[in-house]
């Protein structure tokens, strides 16, 4: 149960900034915004350097003191990535959450991955914060929406995880068996009943449950579960699934994962990048990067920093760096 306690241990890259003053960021951000030429360099130290909730303290003196929208004037004179960046820094993680969700279900095409990293990490508190964001930014009803755009088991599967309903602390070693029995005879059947059960359990129980479910589930198969879904299912319902397992076992190195699928597989993707680092900038990108580095060999930053460039690599570099007695 190692992982069960040190994923417990978490830490954030960006921490509330000591002596803060909003007043003087909201004046230092308005010269850097109105200047003849953007001074980047500003809006990265202050704007990586404030945690979030000293942000929107900033963006508040910001609209008192220019009668503007420190957002729109972002998006006004900034440009690709590094807009997304300095944007996506301002937004309440809830409506962070609402926001790349909304994007990635009305967008051009579905982004799965991102309904995947979002709704297969997310706490009961955290999901039911993005639904109250989701519908005050779009005026429309999450669950509708994942409903009307994706499909299969798919869809039911991330309507379960929208329902925000896990059983939190709660674990019975009795039942622990017949559920990966149940899980291991999906595995093996396959038939539309068998995934609702796969899914509803995966979906329902507790965190501590499902370890002890995954334990069973290797005594029971001699096979590792995540291998066993690998073997039996396929598309975004088995990655979704895989994701589940992953976050229940050890949410940082499930994102150091992620980025590292992001990073080198899919040649910088930028999207993922963004989300995760903003994401998780103050929950557990120190861990993260931990993991990152003990997994792959080489740092986040050495890998950030050979594939972005400019005022956006050194945007990311400044949200993931935290100590860089690793690089």
């Amino acid at each position: 149960m190692l992982g069960a306690t040190s994923s417990n241990m978490t830490q954030g890259t960006i921490l509330p900034a000591p002596n803060f003053n909003p007043t003087m960021d909201a004046q230092l951000l308005g010269g850097a915004l109105q200047g003849i030429s953007c001074e980047k360099d500003v809006l990265i130290d202050i704007l990586t350097q404030r945690c979030n909730s000293q942000r929107l303290m900033i963006a508040e003196a910001y609209r008192d003191m220019y009668g503007r929208d420190l957002i729109t004037d972002l998006k006004e004179n900034l440009s690709h990535h590094f807009k997304e960046v300095m944007v996506g820094l301002m937004y309440p993680p809830a409506s962070y959450d609402a926001h790349e969700l909304w994007h990635a279900l009305k967008g051009v095409d579905t982004e799965e991955k991102c309904l995947i990293d979002i709704l297969s990490s997310r706490s009961n508190m955290e999901i039911f914060q993005i639904k109250e964001a989701y519908l005050m930014q779009y005026n429309t009803d999450l669950q509708q929406d994942i409903d009307s755009e994706t499909s299969g088991h798919f869809r039911d599967t991330l309507m379960n995880l929208a329902q925000g309903t896990r059983m939190e602390g709660y674990a019975d070693p009795s039942t622990a068996a017949q559920d990966a029995m149940i899980l291991w005879e999906a595995c093996q059947q396959k038939t539309g009943e068998h995934k609702n059960m796969l899914q509803m359990i995966l979906c329902n129980r507790s965190h501590q449950q499902l370890w002890m479910v995954f334990q069973e589930f290797q005594n029971i198969s001699g096979q590792d579960i995540v291998d066993a879904i690998n073997e039996c299912y396929d598309g975004y319902f088995q990655e979704l699934l895989v994701a589940i397992v992953l976050c229940i076992r050890d949410k940082p190195s499930y994102f150091a994962y992620r980025l590292h699928n992001a990073i080198h597989d899919f040649g910088f993707h930028n999207k993922t990048v963004i989300r995760i680092l903003i994401a998780r900038s103050e929950i557990d990108l120190m861990n993260i990067r931990q993991r990152y580095k003990e997994r792959y060999g080489k740092s986040l930053f050495h890998d950030i920093k050979h594939f972005a460039s400019g005022h956006y690599e050194s945007a990311l570099l400044a949200i993931c760096a935290g100590d860089t007695e690793d690089y």
